[in-house]
C-alpha cells in the first residue's frame, strides 16, 4: 500500500496524520506507543480531511532535527526512527517511521515506567496499566504468562481428569512426565509446580470461563437466556457450542437427492472462533470470554487486544503470534489446531462459502468476531420458553448420562480430607475449609464450588450461614 492509499484509509493502529508537528510530549508519546505496539508512521502535512497540504521547504529540515532531538531526549530506552521527506504531487510530507522495539517497555523519561508507558489502541495512544507493562516485560524476555509457575495451588489440588480424557479421545496416554514436557508442570526442587497454563486449562484460575447470553432484539437491554461456564477449557467449549445450537436456526436444504440440515451459522465456524478466543485471549485481564446471540448477529468477544504488535491485516495475511505458548501447544497436540495462522483465514473462507457476512475487529482491549445472521428472528419471544426448556432438558440428560457412565469420582487429596471431615461432622463451611488447609477464603470457596460442580457436595442455604453436605445422589462413588 503506497502512502497516498494509507492517507486515504485514515488513521489507524499504525498510522497518525498531522497537519503540523505535534507538541514535544505528544510526539514522544506516539513514538513510544508505536514502539510498544506494532510500529507505525507519523505523517506531517495532512489535514483532518485527509488532504495533503504539505510542509514548507523552509521548515522541513528544522522539523527533522527537532523530531530526532525530541525522541532522543524524552523517550527511554532509545528509539531510532526513520525520518524522511516524501514528495507527493509537488507537496512535501515529513514521514516519521517507528519500528516495534525489542527493549520493551518504552516510556517517557520524565514520567517513569509506571506513568509514562503508552500503547497504541485503535487510533489513540493509551497509558498502559500495570498488567500491560508486565506483559511488555514478558515479551522482552520472550516469555508468556501461561509459562509462569503458580504457587497458589498445589499439584494435589488439581483434577487432571479433563486433560487425561482429551488424550484418551485421540488414543494417547499421558503421564506426569509428559505433562512436564508440555510445561504444564515445572519440577522445582523435586516438587511439581503447576504453571498458569495448567490452571487455565483445568479451570483453576479466575476469569477463565465463558459467559453466554441470548438477548431480545438487537440490543443487550433484555436477557432471554444466559449461561456461565466455569469448568475446564474443553467443557467450556463444548457447553458453549451446545448453547449456540439451542439459539440458532436449523435450516434444511436439498442437495442432490438428499435433505441436508445445517445451522444458519455452521457450528464448525463458531467452534473455530471459540478456539481462537480460548487459545489467544489475554488471561491477565479480569474478564471472561463473552458470547452474545442477538436477532441479527452472533458476537464472540475475547479479552485483550491482538498480541505482540499484531494488526488485523496481519491476521488476515496469516501471521501468527502466540500469546499463550503452552495452551496453544496443548490444543495442537490434541488435534484442535491444524496449522498456526490459519484459523481466521479458515473462518473467512467458510463464511464466504456459506454466504455469511463476517467481521474481525480489535476494539480497545478486546478482540471481537461477528457473524451476521441471514434472517432476523421475528418470533423469538414466542419460542424462547420452548428453546429454554429444550436446553434445560438437554442439560439434564447430559448430566444424568455423565453421572451414570462415571462409576467413580476421582478425588484429590484435599477433597478426600473434606469428605472425611463431613463424615465426622455431618457438614462443612467455607471458614472450616480455610482453617483445615490454612488457605485464604477465596481459595476455600473455589474448592467447595468445584466439589459441588463434580456432584460431590451439595450447598445448603444462600446466606453467610450456608454450609455443604455430601450429595446423596452420587451414591458415594469416590476413589
Amino acid at each position: 500500500m503506497n502512502i497516498i492509499e494509507q492517507i486515504k484509509n485514515g488513521e489507524s493502529k499504525t498510522l497518525e496524520l498531522k497537519e503540523k508537528l505535534p507538541a514535544s510530549q505528544k510526539l514522544a508519546a506516539t513514538a513510544i506507543a508505536f514502539s510498544n505496539t506494532a510500529g507505525g508512521k507519523i505523517i506531517i502535512g495532512v489535514n483532518d480531511k485527509r488532504e495533503i497540504v504539505g510542509v514548507s521547504d523552509d521548515e522541513i529540515f528544522d522539523m527533522q532535527e527537532k523530531v530526532s532531538s525530541v525522541i532522543y531526549d524524552l523517550c527511554y530506552p532509545n528509539i531510532l526512527p526513520e525520518i524522511y521527506v516524501q514528495n507527493v504531487d509537488g507537496k512535501l510530507l515529513l514521514v516519521i517511521e517507528i519500528y516495534r522495539g525489542s527493549l520493551l517497555p518504552y516510556y517517557l523519561k520524565n514520567k517513569g515506567k509506571l506513568n509514562g508507558t503508552y500503547i497504541r489502541i485503535g487510533t489513540t495512544n493509551r497509558l498502559a496499566d500495570e498488567n500491560i507493562i508486565q506483559e511488555l516485560e514478558r515479551q522482552r524476555m520472550g516469555k508468556t504468562f501461561d509459562e509462569e509457575e503458580n504457587y497458589s495451588v498445589t499439584s494435589g489440588e488439581i483434577d487432571l481428569t479433563p486433560i487425561y480424557n482429551e488424550f484418551d479421545k485421540i488414543s494417547k496416554s499421558v503421564s506426569i512426565s509428559q505433562l512436564r514436557n508440555l510445561k504444564l508442570f515445572k519440577n522445582i526442587q523435586g516438587k511439581d509446580i503447576p504453571t498458569n497454563a495448567l490452571l487455565i486449562i483445568t479451570g483453576n484460575l479466575e476469569n477463565t470461563g465463558i459467559k453466554c447470553a441470548r438477548f431480545k432484539g438487537t440490543t443487550s437491554d433484555i436477557f432471554l437466556d444466559k449461561k456461565e461456564f466455569t469448568a475446564d477449557a474443553f467443557s467450556n467449549l463444548n457447553n458453549t457450542i451446545l448453547f449456540l445450537k439451542n439459539h440458532l436456526n436449523l435450516e434444511a436444504n436439498i442437495k442432490g437427492l438428499k435433505r441436508v440440515e445445517q445451522y444458519e451459522i455452521p457450528l464448525v465456524v463458531l467452534r473455530e472462533a471459540l478456539l481462537n478466543a480460548i487459545i489467544h485471549r489475554d488471561y491477565t485481564r479480569n474478564s471472561d470470554i463473552k458470547v452474545a446471540v442477538y436477532d441479527d448477529i452472533v458476537e464472540i468477544v475475547s479479552p485483550g487486544g491482538l498480541p505482540n504488535g499484531l494488526t488485523v491485516n496481519d491476521v488476515f495475511e496469516g501471521r501468527s503470534e502466540l500469546r499463550n505458548k503452552i495452551i496453544a501447544k496443548v490444543f495442537k497436540e490434541l488435534g484442535y489446531v491444524e496449522t498456526w495462522g490459519t484459523g481466521i483465514k479458515r473462518i473467512e473462507k467458510m463464511c464466504k462459502n456459506n454466504n455469511i457476512k463476517f467481521e474481525f475487529k480489535e476494539n480497545s482491549n478486546f478482540v471481537s468476531v461477528i457473524f451476521y445472521r441471514d434472517k432476523i428472528v421475528d418470533k423469538v419471544q414466542e419460542s424462547i420458553e420452548k428453546v429454554a426448556e429444550k436446553y434445560r432438558k438437554s442439560s439434564r440428560k447430559v448430566a444424568n448420562k455423565q453421572r451414570k457412565s462415571s462409576e467413580k469420582i476421582i478425588l484429590t487429596k484435599q477433597e478426600a480430607k473434606i469428605i472425611d471431615y463431613i463424615n465426622n461432622k455431618n457438614k462443612i463451611t467455607t471458614s472450616e475449609v480455610k482453617s483445615l488447609f490454612n488457605i485464604k477464603s477465596a481459595r476455600a470457596r473455589r474448592i467447595l464450588l468445584r466439589m459441588s460442580k463434580k456432584g460431590i457436595l451439595k450447598k445448603i442455604g444462600k446466606t453467610k450461614g450456608s454450609f455443604y453436605i455430601l450429595n446423596e445422589d452420587n451414591g458415594n462413588k469416590f476413589i
